[in-house]
């Protein structure tokens, strides 16, 4: 029969704890023997005399000091290589092929089970629990990858912004399902949120639930941690990622720098991930809405009255408290104007020096034609860029507008464009004196556009014939008040200018009457003196 002792220290070997450790070594030292000290430890003889080799050691005497922390780290530590078993023979059979399976997992990727299909090819004859232990020990296969608390950041520094889809909503308007999507903004100090309801996503309802943050807020934080949002980040990259032009001109106006997330990455803005969730389960989720004004007013109730009240799960105080207390002062102003929102495209430059903008006509120089440019337009201006410069500004037009800078015409054509007579009658003065008067003549009355074509011919035909031709054919014309331009370009075809005008032929003399009678005389009712003549 087993003694008494023998029932309460024979049990499986446990290792003891750091404060069981200091207490055998510090009995041992104490002069206790083996059998007291594993009847006060709970422990088996055998171990104790195990921990005392150790501590010998390790340098430790009986009736020395007490040990220090690393004595006894030293000691555990000199415990378990000792009882580490040797390698298997699967391990040592996997060993010459340890930088081979390295590769294989961190190079090329490949699954641990193809792996073992490849070994397996190679003769090597080893079960697949095995290959998985071997990888864990000598290949880092499968551990988690190593994780640091990055420290909060100041009152008023950064918010995180989350765009998601909250359910989907019965319009009582239309009878259709529509879906309902929430902007969630939560500031990284005091974790206090707000909620913006939504039924697209698209640019501006994210600028409108940002301006509604703000506004909620009474300020607007330092940098914006964004969770890559279509409509805010035109190209996801780690490093360089593509902003919005928009959007970047509102972070501009209002003072903050955009930080977006990682991609597919949750810890990128871990303080608003899991707000979506929480929205969705308890503010949407079981509730009825009329219309969109009242899911965005009780979202607003919602996050000031409950979730900011709440105290939250990793901070453990209130939201609300700690943002009106501490974070609220720290934030930069909010200007009282609301953001002009632009809008950008690209456009060609037609051959007629025009761009069509938001179905709008918009004139550029005659350098730029077929360039294809970028343009800017917002409530006050429409500004057209080449290659980043500015080479036009415009007021904006409506649709169907057209804004037109006459000086992007050349200059011969610029006239003809404005339909200016006076321009044309400066440009006839200079070719004669002659033509100046024709042209004046020509182009006087109510309407002297409807002859505009007639002093460009006129023009043109000086560039033909000659100026002095020209001035000599107007002349004559003016002589005999021919105002007409066909008259004088055929005075030109046929030389007549050179022939004396009217006032060097002499004074014109009447012709002779061709009838020399009365005219009385060709009367044909008789008159009452005749006719009673004649009666009988």
């Amino acid at each position: 029969m087993l003694s008494s002792f023998s029932k309460e220290v024979r049990m499986a070997y446990r290792e003891l704890g750091m404060i069981e450790l200091r207490e055998v070594v510090r009995r041992w030292q104490a002069g206790d023997g083996f059998r007291a000290i594993a009847r006060a430890a709970r422990i088996d003889r055998k171990t104790v005399a195990r921990y005392v080799r150790a501590a010998l050691a390790v340098g430790l005497m009986r009736g020395g000091p007490l040990p220090t922390d690393e004595q006894l780290a030293a000691v555990r530590h000199h415990l378990t290589v000792d009882l580490a078993p040797p390698p298997s023979a699967e391990m040592q059979a996997l060993a010459p092929y340890r930088e081979q399976i390295r590769a294989w997992l961190t190079d090329d990727k490949l699954r641990l089970t193809k792996i073992y299909r490849r070994l397996r090819a190679l003769q090597v004859g080893v079960s697949y629990s095995t290959l998985y232990r071997f990888a864990r020990a000598q290949c880092d296969f499968g551990h988690a990858a190593l994780t640091v608390r990055v420290a909060e950041p100041p009152p008023g520094e950064a918010a995180e912004v989350d765009f998601g889809l909250l359910g989907l909503w019965l319009d009582p308007t239309t009878g259709r399902r529509r879906r309902v999507y929430g902007l969630l903004v939560t500031l990284c100090f005091s974790r206090y949120a707000f909620l913006w309801i939504s039924l697209r996503q698209d640019l501006p309802a994210v600028l409108d639930g940002l301006e509604a943050a703000w506004a909620f807020f009474g300020g607007v934080v330092k940098r914006l941690v964004e969770d890559n949002l279509k409509p805010v980040v035109t190209r996801p990259d780690r490093y360089a990622p593509g902003i919005d032009r928009v959007f970047l001109e509102y972070a501009q106006y209002r003072g903050f720098v955009v930080d977006p997330a990682v991609v597919r990455h949750a810890t990128g803005k871990p303080k608003v991930e899991r707000g979506i969730p929480y929205c969705r389960e308890d503010f949407f989720r079981g509730e009825t809405f009329r219309d969109l004004a009242e899911m965005r007013a009780r979202a607003v109730v919602w996050a000031r009255d409950l979730a900011g009240t709440r105290v939250h799960g990793t901070t453990r105080q209130v939201p609300r408290v700690v943002f009106e207390t501490l974070e609220q002062p720290t934030l930069l102003p909010l200007a009282p104007e609301p953001f002009d929102r632009p809008t950008w495209a690209r456009a060609t430059v037609h051959p007629d020096h025009h761009i069509q903008f938001r179905y709008a006509l918009y004139s550029v120089a005659t350098r730029y034609l077929g360039h294809r440019v970028e343009v800017r337009g917002d409530a006050r201006l429409v500004r057209i860029y080449d290659r980043g410069t500015l080479i036009k500004v415009h007021p904006p037009q409506p649709p169907g507008g057209r804004s037109t800078d006459y000086t992007d015409y050349p200059a011969e054509r610029a006239p003809y464009a404005m339909r200016a007579p006076d321009a044309c009658v400066r440009q006839a003065e200079q070719v004669g004196p002659a033509v100046g008067q024709f042209t004046r003549v020509l182009l006087s009355g109510t309407f002297p556009w409807a002859r505009l074509r007639q002093a460009q011919k006129l023009l043109r035909l000086a560039e033909r014939y000659g100026a002095a031709r020209v001035n000599a054919a107007c002349a004559r014309a003016l002589a005999f008040e021919l105002l007409d331009v066909r008259r004088v370009e055929r005075i030109l075809r046929t030389a007549l200018e050179r022939e004396p005008g009217p006032t060097e032929r002499g004074a014109l003399r009447p012709l002779p009457a061709r009838f020399a009678r009365a005219p009385e005389s060709f009367a044909h009712h008789p008159t009452e003196e005749d006719t009673d003549g004649d009666r009988p």
